[in-house]
């Protein structure tokens, strides 16, 4: 009669030597659990980007426009003048190729350093719009307080009426000291 099959391969009985099966151990290995060693290549986001920032600027340097030149020119005079050695025959299809592989990398490194400047520049904004906020709450925060010195101010005497107030009196007093001896007849000193 033959073994009856299990529906879940975890209760299944392990089985012992014997001529079932395939000699090389696959039926040790189980299909529904991942193995272990596997290792996935995990890039940090980060990091790409900095790289991409660093080919982008360097694609827009006179650096490697002079480079790109040289290396064209050297590769159309070799293949026109050295007729034996020609790897890429007149109309330069492997140069094209060459270079529509570089536009197919260069144009979304491109994009992936403008989009991180964005962000750069998207932060920097709000630092700008909230450090804005607080100068003009703090130069609010003056003005009132300004005011506020202002209208105290404005209230306090100031020197010069201080100094008529004290020529007046000055001038009552010795009014009334000249009128002093003459009533009672006693001299101030």
């Amino acid at each position: 009669m033959p073994e009856r099959v299990q529906r879940n391969p975890a209760r299944a009985p392990a089985r012992s030597g014997g001529s079932s099966g395939p000699s090389d151990g696959a039926t040790n290995r189980r299909l529904d659990i991942p193995r272990l060693g596997r290792r996935r290549l995990e890039l940090d986001p980060d990091s790409f980007a900095r790289l991409s920032e660093r080919v982008a600027r360097f694609l827009g340097t006179g650096r490697f426009l002079a480079i790109q030149t040289v290396v064209v020119f050297v590769w159309v005079v070799l293949n026109v003048t050295m007729v034996a050695y020609q790897w890429d025959p007149y109309p330069f299809i492997l140069l094209n190729l060459a270079f529509s592989t570089q536009a197919a990398y260069a144009a979304p490194l491109i994009l992936l350093a403008q989009n991180r400047q964005d962000d750069r520049d998207r932060v920097s904004l709000e630092e700008d719009r909230s450090r804005a906020a607080r100068t003009k709450a703090d130069t609010e925060y003056l003005a009132r307080e300004l005011a506020a010195l202002r209208l105290a101010i404005g209230e306090v005497p100031t020197r010069d009426y201080l100094r008529g107030e004290l020529d007046r009196i000055a001038e009552r007093l010795d009014e009334l000291a000249a009128r002093a001896p003459a009533k009672g007849g006693r001299k101030r000193t």
